[in-house]
């Protein structure tokens, strides 16, 4: 679809990733509606993004909150066609710690933002995109899932993420082709070492020496180079079914 038609729902639009893409859409001639619980950094993202922007509270786990939140979206924008699931957290922890085994609550939380959380933005959004006038090939609408690279190589202590994602990616395939019938495509973007909000807590020395892993080019990943894909996505309709890994070629190591 072109930039200018897109209507989008993007939970974590506060910060990060989903920010950077709900600028990126609107620069392209789109609407968006950001998801998030940060409210205070949710409405001043908004006001900065100006008339195509809005912000609504949104706790991704809730079924309820998530259904009212893309209704409302949609209300506002006048339609939906695109949704982006970007909220997630990446909380560390060995299955064996040095305080004993992993708690299942902090597994559970996990999978609950990362997993649950872009389940039900696929399912509010896709209930409404089926209804869509299709455009001349057909298409309807579009889910993109935020992955990353550890769903592939999952490093020590991710044992929770790496599950997450790997089941984000997983969800990719068996959604694009059974959304197919309506024209609604499915895509997964796995991103590397990228410059978030959870990155900024680390050292500059340590996120210095983690971009200097990535082989090329030798640095973190900037959000507007997510968004960018994001961009090419939409306008792309031959993308569909696949996850794609956005990571300066990095493979993660052990540790």
């Amino acid at each position: 679809m072109n930039l200018d038609r897109v209507r989008a729902v993007i939970s974590g639009g506060a910060s990060g990733l989903g920010l950077a893409t709900a600028a990126r859409l609107i620069a392209g001639g789109g609407r968006v509606a950001l998801l998030d619980v940060q409210d205070e950094a949710g409405r001043k993202a908004a006001i900065a993004l100006g008339a195509s922007a809005s912000y609504h509270h949104c706790d991704v786990t809730s079924e309820s909150d998530v259904d009212a939140a893309v209704a409302e979206s949609a209300e506002i924008m006048g339609g939906l066609n695109v949704a982006v699931s970007c909220a997630g957290v990446a909380t560390p922890g060995k299955l064996l710690g040095k305080d004993g085994p992993l708690p299942a609550a902090a597994f559970q939380r996990v999978i609950n933002i990362n997993v649950l959380g872009t389940f039900l933005l696929d399912r509010a959004a896709a209930a409404l995109m089926q209804s869509n006038q299709p455009d001349a090939d057909g298409e309807r609408g579009l889910l993109i899932h935020t992955a990353s690279v550890a769903a592939f190589e999952g490093q020590v202590g991710q044992v929770a993420y790496a599950t997450s994602k790997a089941a984000v990616a997983g969800m990719v395939l068996p959604l694009a082709r059974e959304l197919a019938r309506f024209g609604i495509r499915v895509i997964g973007i796995a991103p590397g070492i990228f410059q978030t909000p959870m990155m900024a807590g680390l050292p500059q020395e340590a996120q210095d020496s983690l971009g200097k892993q990535v082989p090329f080019p030798p640095r973190l990943g900037r959000p507007e180079e997510y968004a960018e894909l994001v961009a090419a996505i939409c306008t792309n309709r031959m993308m569909n079914g696949t996850t794609v890994r956005l990571d300066g070629a990095i493979r993660m190591a052990p540790r």
